[in-house]
């Protein structure tokens, strides 16, 4: 948001389209030299990345959790696939690095990614939503508040679809909690 607007105004696209979770908290733009890092640590295996990043990651969480903690850190799932493929999954090395610095509390069991969902990156806005409707499940009754874990958000989708997950499980406040977010290009 530009400055001198409150952080928790919601953007052009979530006041059109009200997203399921509370809130966003993505404190750095997906932009050089920080698309650089995430792209490190995400597809070249440069797994010291995580603490840095989610250093920064925690003390934004710091400045701007009036609500207090959730109950536990859902770092964004991968397919089991793509994770045999990939061999760690980037949302949970940044939830293992927000643990070490706040003490949360991280679940990676609490939600599985089913289905054979395409990758989101380049597909559209609409696109992506219709990527991944029916790609969660709950494998177990989730905590009342939970923080939801990722290295960007682009469009949402992921998180919405996650979100509307938990929800119907009767999770009552969902924070979107990723390192950085891409710049509107509107």
């Amino acid at each position: 948001m530009p400055d001198g607007v409150s952080p928790d105004t919601p953007c052009a696209h979530c006041q059109q389209d009200p997203p399921v979770f509370d809130r966003v908290i993505a404190p750095l733009l997906y932009r050089p030299p920080v698309d650089d890092l995430i792209t490190g640590l995400k597809y070249h295996h440069r797994l010291h990345l995580a603490a840095p990043l989610a250093s920064c990651l925690a003390e934004a969480i710091a400045t701007q959790s009036e609500l207090g903690w959730p109950a536990v850190a859902l770092p964004v799932p991968m397919h089991a696939q793509h994770l045999r493929e990939r061999g760690f999954n980037q949302a949970a090395e940044l939830a293992r690095g927000l643990a070490r610095e706040t003490a949360l509390r991280v679940t990676t069991d609490l939600i599985r990614r089913v289905g054979t969902a395409r990758h989101q990156r380049g597909l559209a806005r609409s696109d992506r939503r219709r990527n991944l409707r029916g790609a969660f499940r709950i494998t177990r009754p989730p905590a009342r508040r939970i923080a939801i874990v990722d290295d960007v958000v682009t469009t949402g989708a992921t998180a919405n679809e996650i979100s509307r997950t938990l929800r119907a499980a009767g999770v009552e406040r969902i924070e979107i909690w990723s390192v950085a977010r891409t710049p509107d290009r509107e």
